[in-house]
């Protein structure tokens, strides 16, 4: 599957010498410099903000090269950019990162007339999470050889909770706990979490929604003594690393769409909630790659949408929807776009977050009087248009999509197919959300993975929206 010339070790991976890297740094400015390793283990950065890279390395003079690299080799040649970790260490990560994903391509291109969809949920939940968070889990277990303990945590809409916990469960030295929002994710998702046995997981529902659960994370990340006393680390998207590992993906996929269609530029229509995708799919066009369009795809909760179309950043309630995993309305990662929006003033970026932390809103002007951004454009779907665009999509190809993949569809359809082609991201498989697909085409879905599911007990604690209630059940667990 992966063709690395680094020799496999039988004994673990061999800690070399660290070659020098560039650090990352905060997008509030008040926080040292970390490397990458230091970055990984922080998480959220202790001034509140996000890490980022200090430069963003051009890479447009390895596109022609890059094209024929396998899946793996082309993630060692990205990440080795951005790490301080050594490149036969870096590849044996990869290695057994994606040795759990079931199709040989890792992520597939499937191509219908004008219609291409990049397949991402080949991994072992069936979601595009999976690409980073098997990658980050065997990077804290890297980090952590030599006998420390992490406590990660995490919140999740949807699937960011199951891919953490496949890449971590069972690893000595790291428990997980991830909080969801209690009766707002589906039922094959909650079950994904709560059928593990291993003790160093824990899946908490909280009677709120997934901004709730992520409020709770980022109160708890801040309270400088509880994060250093228990070793506190991140998944959830506000962790650099699973930003990085993302970006690989949209190389592969322009590379094979550029190749079956002979284009030279791209476009890619992106399923958006916490704004960590299709963020990775910015940081490729910045590093070189040939986009000519990011069409960011909401559901009803259009916040971004909202603001690329208008400038308006402001929240709304959150709405329960059939695409579970984008009713979000406070999205981590668009702190990160707005730093390099500011110029990469951090003072401009803490003045923007304090006004939307104090208002509940954030109002931007357009740079040439049309566009917020040229980059982007935007488009928002109901229930009913993902509903259509699942049995739309499924008369014309037989090819069923998930809800949130049908969102990106739907947004894709909306921009238009002629041009540059587009890349649709397909999320997930279309099974984990057999209710919707239901409604769209009168039948579901179906993986063997998740009908095993149906059959294991399940490991459920219940928690109320409360920072300190979720402190507590912690502090009991860890000590």
């Amino acid at each position: 599957m992966m063709m690395f010339q680094a020799t496999r070790r039988s004994k673990g991976y061999h800690h070399t010498m660290k070659k020098h890297t560039l650090n990352y740094i905060s997008t509030r400015g008040n926080t040292s410099p970390r490397t990458f390793s230091e970055a990984v283990l922080t998480g959220l950065a202790p001034d509140g903000g996000l890490l980022l890279p200090e430069t963003v390395p051009d890479v447009s003079a390895d596109l022609v090269r890059w094209r024929n690299l396998s899946y793996g080799e082309l993630a060692s040649a990205i990440l080795r950019r951005f790490t301080d970790l050594p490149t036969a260490d870096l590849d044996e990560i990869l290695r057994a990162s994606l040795q759990h994903f079931s199709n040989p391509e890792i992520t597939p291109l499937r191509s219908f007339d004008k219609l291409h969809i990049l397949e991402l949920f080949h991994g072992p939940t069936l979601a595009f999470k999976d690409l980073a968070l098997q990658f980050l889990g065997n990077l804290f277990a890297y980090l952590l050889d030599g006998g420390r303990e992490l406590n990660l945590l995490a919140a999740t809409s949807g699937d960011t909770g199951s891919a953490a916990i496949a890449g971590v469960r069972g690893k000595p030295g790291i428990r997980i706990f991830v909080l969801y929002p209690a009766g707002r994710i589906s039922a094959l998702q909650e079950r994904q979490m709560t059928t593990v046995p291993d003790d160093n997981v824990a899946a908490i529902a909280i009677d709120g929604s997934f901004d709730d659960c992520q409020a709770i994370v980022k109160e708890l990340f801040s309270d400088a003594e509880f994060k250093q006393r228990y070793a506190l680390g991140a998944v959830n998207s506000i962790n650099w690393a699973r930003v990085l590992a993302q970006i690989v993906y949209y190389f592969h996929g322009a590379f094979r769409v550029m190749e079956r269609t002979g284009a030279e530029r791209v476009r890619f229509s992106v399923p958006t909630g916490n704004f960590g995708d299709i963020f990775a799919g910015y940081m490729a066009w910045r590093m070189g790659l040939p986009v000519s369009r990011l069409i960011l795809a909401t559901n009803a909760n259009d916040i971004l949408a909202r603001f690329f179309v208008s400038g308006d950043y402001s929240l709304c309630k959150v709405r329960a929807t059939l695409s579970p995993s984008m009713d979000i309305q406070v999205a981590s990662n668009f702190e990160r776009y707005l730093f390099y929006r500011a110029g990469g003033a951090a003072t401009t970026v803490r003045q923007w977050m304090q006004t939307f932390s104090d208002t509940g809103r954030l109002c931007l002007h357009a740079d040439d009087g049309r566009h917020i951004d040229p980059l982007f454009s935007a488009e928002s779907a109901d229930d009913a248009a993902i509903i259509k665009a699942i049995a739309d999509t499924y008369e014309n190809t037989g090819y069923i999509l998930d809800p949130h993949s049908a969102a990106g569809v739907h947004a894709a359809a909306r921009e238009g197919l002629d041009g540059d082609p587009v890349v649709c991201i397909a999320t997930a498989h279309a099974a984990k959300f057999p209710d919707a697909v239901r409604q769209a085409i009168g039948r579901t879905a179906v993986h063997e993975n998740l009908e095993q599911l149906k059959r294991l007990p399940t490991r459920e604690h219940r928690l109320p929206n409360d920072a300190d209630a979720v402190r507590d059940f912690m502090e009991r667990r860890i000590e």
